[in-house]
């Protein structure tokens, strides 16, 4: 049964799913309905971009370790981004990552799993023009629904989110929910964080 979390809270992934092998990280997230009038101008749908940054000691040590629509796997073949996703349009999972735990380097023990709005500023766009927004992991091998964040706080004004994070303690895969906004306007300034 999928554990459902709350903002800040943690689960062992290791211990939930025994012999656990791989993840699908499903981020999905709907646009608000937004009003028009008869003569406004069509607004532009908002694309919302994940990304996987895998740390080393709890820092970046290579842009190479960023895993995103312009990136779509690492360099390990561990992490792959299943693809982009324009409009965040229709049900389920919006952007998938793939990782498969059992096979990542010794040497990363965080991978933050973060969502930025494309070209939010130029736009005028930002999280508060989001609804729905979740982080879910599926176990790789048995596709079962391990546990999900649903974002129910107001993120206006932020054009940023890091949802949650994968880490490795005490040889155990386990996962925390997040939710934190941030103003970074685009994944460079997000990734700056961790260096």
């Amino acid at each position: 049964m999928s554990i459902s979390l709350q903002k800040g809270q943690k689960v062992s992934l290791s211990k939930e799913s025994a012999g656990l092998s791989s993840v699908m990280i499903g981020l999905g997230w709907d646009e608000v309905k937004r009003k028009g009038g008869l003569f406004a101008r069509k607004p532009e749908p908002i694309d919302c971009d994940a990304s996987a940054i895998l740390l080393q000691g709890g820092h970046l040590r290579d842009k190479a370790d960023v895993v995103f629509f312009g990136n779509l796997q690492h360099m390990s073949g561990t992490v792959q981004h299943m693809g982009d996703n324009l409009t965040g349009a229709g049900d389920g999972d919006d952007e998938q990552i793939l990782v498969y735990l059992d096979r990542i380097p010794a040497q990363y023990d965080r991978i933050v799993l973060v969502v930025n709005i494309y070209q939010a500023v130029q736009r005028h766009q930002h999280f508060g023009m989001i609804e729905n927004a979740f982080i879910r992991l599926v176990d790789g091998k048995t596709n079962k629904e391990m546990c999900k964040y649903n974002l129910t706080e107001d993120y206006s004004g932020m054009t940023a989110m890091i949802f949650g994070e994968v880490y490795r303690h005490n040889g155990e895969w386990k996962f925390s929910a997040i939710g934190q906004g941030t103003n970074d306007p685009g994944l460079g300034e997000l990734v700056n964080r961790y260096i």
